[in-house]
């Protein structure tokens, strides 16, 4: 199973956000932690804030933060939100022309692998993801000053 990287990242903006809860976050200091684009960031950011995940404060000394605690966000839950669909095989699909689908026991292996993956999901919250805070937010502003210093003429 792969998650794709919109799921990926929705995984990290929150990881970033639990890192320091004390303070505002700005999606420009996210996109240069992670080195991500800033405009796809503003789509997860938005769909996060819809999700309830993430609220986001206007104005001049605005920014977002987290929404919930981190113990009572589930991963598993989260990337049954952000993912499209879980369909790991042709044979997933309603466009299914796998001629071998109606005999085929791979499909259910497949489909018994992908709820173990998700069940193994659903047995963690950010709070378990994002217990060494400190770690996390000294490697995310490493990154973000090394993508500042990359970015110099």
């Amino acid at each position: 199973m792969r998650l794709t990287s919109y799921t990926d990242y929705s995984i990290r903006v929150l990881m970033y956000l639990s890192a320091d809860t004390h303070k505002l976050a700005n999606i420009k200091d996210i996109a240069a932690a992670y080195g991500i684009s800033k405009n796809h960031l503003m789509k997860i950011i938005y769909n996060l804030g819809k999700l309830g995940y993430i609220e986001t404060i206007r104005g001049r000394n605005g920014g977002i933060r987290l929404a919930m605690d981190p113990k009572d966000i589930n991963i598993g839950a989260l990337v049954r939100k952000t993912e499209e669909d879980f369909a790991i095989v042709e044979c997933f699909t309603s466009d299914d022309h796998c001629p071998i689908s109606p005999v085929c026991a791979l499909r259910g292996i497949l489909n018994q692998a992908l709820m173990a993956f998700i069940e193994v999901l659903d047995a963690y919250t950010l709070e378990d993801i994002s217990k060494n805070k400190h770690m996390l937010l000294k490697m995310l502003q490493q990154a973000a000053s090394s993508d500042f210093e990359n970015q110099k003429p």
